[in-house]
């Protein structure tokens, strides 16, 4: 299957998890870092999503799965290890909203990729569920390679960006100027603690292309 990546905006949108177990675990993870609303459907809970719980991050519905839980969700994780209630959720699933199921039986609208964040910088990887293992192992890669001083420099680079489009009038000194803030020293400066140094150096890229 083809599966077309996207990132989605998901903010105060209803989301509902049923299961309480690891899998459920592991999505509740995921969402976490957005402002979802997040249901899970579960008699019991993991002791890391009882205390999501607790802490008012997710809310949970202690009881059995039932077709109405599923109203205005726009995600849907059926994530229990129970086939006859997975195929429940499916079936109670309408055309518009979209469904993942754990055990990758019948109806899958929407994979989950693994995510490595640095601040606003979003990498996924996925092998579209033929090889979980070298996921795992791309994404272990990919943190090395991207680590956590990504999140300042990437927080830098939107800055310079509001800065050169605000400054700057021409089109085309805007395209260089912006093309500069790549240069490999940036992010040496900014890893080195020297963010003087940047600013001053964006001070100049504007000075120089107005």
């Amino acid at each position: 299957m083809a599966y077309f990546p996207a990132l989605l905006n998901i903010d105060y949108k209803k989301v509902v998890i049923v299961g309480g177990g690891k899998v459920a675990t592991q999505k509740v993870r995921a969402l976490l870092p957005t402002k979802a609303i997040i249901h899970i459907i579960s008699p019991n809970l993991t002791e890391e999503l009882l205390t999501y719980a607790q802490n008012g991050y997710v809310r949970w519905h202690e009881k059995m799965f039932e077709a109405n839980d599923l109203e205005d969700a726009v995600l849907i994780f059926a994530a229990t290890d129970n086939e006859k209630v997975n195929n429940a959720i499916e079936e109670a699933t309408e055309q518009w909203q979209h469904l993942s199921r754990a055990d990758a039986k019948g109806r899958v609208d929407f994979i989950n990729p693994a995510v490595i964040r640095r601040g606003d910088l979003v990498l996924t990887v996925s092998t579209s569920g033929a090889s979980p293992g070298l996921t795992k192992k791309l994404k272990v890669e990919l943190e090395q390679q991207f680590d956590d001083s990504y999140a300042q420099y990437i927080e830098f680079l939107k800055h310079c960006r509001k800065q050169i489009l605000s400054n700057i009038k021409d089109a085309s000194a805007k395209r260089d100027a912006l093309k500069e803030t790549l240069r490999p020293e940036v992010l040496e400066w900014l890893t080195a603690g020297d963010k003087a140094r940047c600013e001053a150096f964006l001070q100049s890229l504007l000075n120089d292309k107005k």
